[in-house]
């Protein structure tokens, strides 16, 4: 704000503080609207994640009952979980479907952990320069809402023997970039790199999820999308 050229609005008395507080409250706004959105992503991931593991159906109690039940659990150590020999795939064993699922799957958690890193340095960001004082640090360890890394514990983004998030990465590329830096302003081009990152879903790879999405609908004879 303080570098920004009002031009004859300068004039105007206290248009730059009032300029300032008002695009503070906006910041905060958004701020607490795009930690919501990360927070819904975070959990959806998770529910994938979840899902993803699954996907065997096993037979519980008698065989022999009238009336057939079924778990997530096995009570049966000879039960391989394709529930009961109910055929659901035409071809292909359940198993090569459970590797398709974790391959949609891994492509989400890579991208949310991508993401994560957006989201610490947008979260980060300062209509201007502290006066007086440090300013807040935002880094990569720190959680960014309550029970953040219990979640990524559950998708596998959290590492137990280093008590932080695992670094993001884009698939086949591994990266130690942890963020350690205080609030800041970005330029427009770096903010701009920053919005086409998270559009552009670069972990996310959407002709081989239609190919996936097209093998289940025909096995199982039912429409996806």
């Amino acid at each position: 704000m303080p570098s920004m050229d009002f031009g004859v609005l300068k004039e105007m008395p206290n248009i730059q503080k009032k300029s300032y507080k008002k695009l503070s409250l906006r910041q905060e706004l958004y701020g607490e609207r795009f930690l919501s959105s990360y927070k819904n992503l975070v959990n959806i991931v998770s529910d994938m994640v979840n899902a993803s593991r699954s996907m065997r159906c096993y037979l519980k109690g008698s065989a022999a009952s009238p009336i057939l039940q079924f778990g997530n659990h096995s009570e049966d150590k000879n039960d391989s979980g394709v529930g009961g020999g109910v055929p659901v795939f035409s071809f292909y064993s359940i198993s090569y479907f459970e590797n398709l699922g974790q391959e949609l799957v891994e492509m989400f958690v890579l991208e949310l952990s991508l993401k994560r890193l957006l989201v610490v340095e947008l979260l980060s960001l300062c209509c201007e320069e502290p006066s007086g004082g440090e300013a807040d640090m935002s880094t990569w360890s720190d959680e960014i809402y309550p029970g953040e890394f219990d979640d990524l514990c559950s998708n596998g983004l959290f590492s137990k023997e280093s008590s932080q998030p695992l670094p993001p990465k884009i698939k086949h590329w591994e990266s130690d970039i942890f963020t350690v830096r205080q609030n800041h302003n970005l330029n427009r081009e770096t903010l701009q790199n920053y919005l086409t990152t998270w559009l552009a879903e670069g972990n996310i790879d959407m002709i081989r999820i239609d190919e996936i999405f097209h093998l289940v609908e025909g096995e199982m004879q039912v429409r996806l999308s």
